[in-house]
């Protein structure tokens, strides 16, 4: 199981830009982790010891404001890691978020101890922890532009196209309500959106997904 397991690392580990010492550091020090899909990664106000990089799966990243309602940020995929998971690593800080697997996932665990000595060590990892920051940074400004500028059914379709981009599935298995909480609004109005889209041809509802067209 476990040379499985290092085989998955190692062909994601592949694909990346790291000198061979790095990905020999990193192999040897890190874990697996497999969450099932809801299941809660990080949790927030956890004490970050690790920083997570995915090998299979897509993690939804979260945040909860003071009322508790929870605001989509970002998704993580394959050979991506958390650029806020990175910052709360590096400054001990306590994360002001929690991740939650969208469908089964691993992850490989890479101790915090570890982190400083890298990026001061290795250019490619310097380059991976700030592509993370910029890549994160500029989907934050693409959510915080579509809140802003775009329309409701607009954000919707644009969420529903992004789920699928992420997935690499026309079928979005989300119910109405986990809709609505990720978007900020309410059940009944992405109720009425979705019948909406429907009648204009770019979706389809059926018994326990949403199929786009």
């Amino acid at each position: 199981m476990n040379l499985i397991m290092n085989d998955k690392v190692t062909e994601v580990l592949e694909k990346s830009p790291f000198e061979p010492e790095l990905k020999d550091e990193i192999i040897k020090s890190g874990r697996m982790k497999k969450s099932k899909a809801g299941q809660t990664v990080i949790h927030h106000d956890d004490h970050a010891q690790e920083m997570p990089l995915v090998i299979s799966g897509v993690l939804r990243v979260m945040r909860n404001d003071d009322n508790g309602n929870e605001v989509f940020l970002y998704y993580l995929e394959g050979g991506e890691t958390c650029a806020m998971s990175v910052t709360c690593c590096l400054e001990g800080r306590r994360s002001s978020f929690h991740v939650v697997a969208e469908e089964d996932s691993e992850l490989w665990m890479m101790p915090v101890s570890n982190l400083d000595s890298w990026i001061t060590k290795y250019h490619s990892f310097r380059r991976f922890v700030f592509n993370a920051y910029q890549t994160r940074f500029d989907e934050l400004l693409h959510t915080i532009d579509s809140m802003v500028f775009m329309k409701l059914e607009e954000r919707l379709y644009n969420y529903l196209l992004d789920k699928k981009v992420s997935s690499g599935s026309y079928e979005i298995k989300k119910t109405h309500q986990e809709i609505a909480n990720e978007l900020s609004t309410s059940r009944v109005v992405i109720s009425r959106l979705l019948k909406k889209l429907e009648k204009e041809g770019k979706i389809e509802q059926r018994r326990n997904y949403i199929e786009i067209l």
